[in-house]
């Protein structure tokens, strides 16, 4: 996400940052990353200037989120620095690298990037069954995404975020198929919306 370093725009972000981590199944982790996000972005503007344009990303690495703030000042570096109890500054990396597993500066000819990685592991139970189509769903995600049968135990099973992937794959494969076919794909796909929103209004309930 693209934004101009203000504090107004924190707001935003951190709401943008949930909303990510609960689409890719991960909402255990919205209050350390929305923390780190802030500190991040804060660290623009009081290092880099108000009104710096930057970029926020967030991705998948292996097993870790990845939160990266882009910005275009290679000579501000974010450092780790002592700060008194009663201090109101001086203390944003120091909390990102509590909150976080590492952290580290990348530079580049004509920006930095600040980054952070926090554990993403679900933990075990976090997962609901929301009836026979979500089991159906993920058989099929993994038989996509491995070329082999389902590995039920749960280190063996895709991450949500790259489950995700797959599953933009399917469709998109489908929806091929289907004009292959003749059909209408658009048609379909509204048609599969129908379904989806009646099952999700008998699941929450």
């Amino acid at each position: 996400m693209e934004f101009v370093a203000l504090e107004q725009e924190v707001a935003d972000l951190r709401r943008a940052v949930r909303a990510r981590l609960d689409r890719w199944g991960l909402p255990q982790l919205a209050d350390e990353a929305q923390l780190c996000v802030s500190e991040l972005v804060a660290n623009v503007i009081g290092h880099v200037g108000v009104g710096t344009p930057t970029t926020l990303a967030l991705l998948m690495n292996g097993a870790f989120l990845r939160i990266e703030v882009h910005d275009p000042d290679t000579r501000a570096l974010p450092t780790l620095v002592s700060a008194d109890v009663d201090a109101e500054n001086g203390r944003g990396m120091g909390l990102v690298a509590a909150m976080s597993d590492r952290w580290g500066v990348h530079l580049f000819a004509d920006h930095k990037v600040t980054w952070c990685e926090l554990p993403a592991v679900p933990e075990p139970g976090e997962e609901h069954d929301r009836g026979p189509w979500t089991s159906r769903a993920q058989t099929v995600i993994d038989l996509y995404r491995t070329g082999g049968p389902p590995d039920r135990s749960w280190l063996g099973r895709l991450r949500v975020a790259e489950a995700e992937e797959a599953a933009i794959s399917v469709i998109a494969d489908l929806l091929h198929w289907l004009d292959a076919h003749g059909r209408d794909a658009d048609d379909v796909l509204d048609r599969a919306q129908m379904r989806f929103d009646s099952r999700t209004s008998v699941v929450h309930r």
